[in-house]
């Protein structure tokens, strides 16, 4: 056995990244397949945004937070303003993320809309605008969490970067309150 090869690196959480793609599959597989062996539109349409709708939940609440770290909602103030939440790992945890499962959550996440926004050109082409419907739910849905996770993104590099600054910031005047208290 060489040892000087590296290891391949194995998904950390292979049954969330399992349910994460399982959703989206079977919300595209179940529109594809129903609109071309079935021709009840509201069985089409009930049944399509509930595993899309299962699919938003699980991306937002469960492989969001176990395959990047990160956390989002959205909250309404008493003044009627749109308030966005963010939570990530800290630094540490972070830097500890799985990068097969990184890739497999954002590489979904991003396919997963071009697939809707595909099928909703073929609802055009076809001049459907009942299944471009059933598209724009299921779009809007993974839109929404591609907006809200890459925002959440976002404002965790922010925060690592303030971390980052305010570390060695706090590092370079102790040093040089120490080089002085020396003198």
């Amino acid at each position: 056995m060489d040892l000087s090869q590296p290891v391949e690196e194995n998904y950390a959480n292979p049954k969330t990244c399992f349910f994460h793609v399982l959703f989206k599959a079977s919300a595209l597989g179940f529109y594809i397949l129903s609109a071309l062996f079935a021709d009840s539109f509201v069985i089409i349409f009930v049944i399509t945004v509930v595993l899309s709708a299962l699919d938003f939940w699980v991306v937002k609440n469960v492989s969001g937070r176990l395959l990047v770290g990160l956390r989002w909602w959205n909250e309404i103030s008493e003044q009627g303003e749109s308030i966005w939440r963010f939570e990530c790992l800290d630094q540490e945890s972070l830097a500890r993320i799985n990068q097969k499962d990184s890739w497999l959550f954002w590489w979904t996440l991003y396919l997963n809309a071009v697939a809707w926004t595909i099928l909703g050109i073929f609802s055009l082409v076809r001049f459907r605008a009942d299944y471009l419907l059933v598209v724009g739910v299921c779009l809007s849905l993974g839109i929404a969490n591609i907006i809200g996770f890459t925002k959440c993104r976002k404002d965790a590099r922010k925060k690592i970067q303030a971390f980052a600054t305010q570390t060695i910031a706090s590092r370079v005047s102790s040093t040089i309150q120490s080089a002085f208290s020396v003198v």
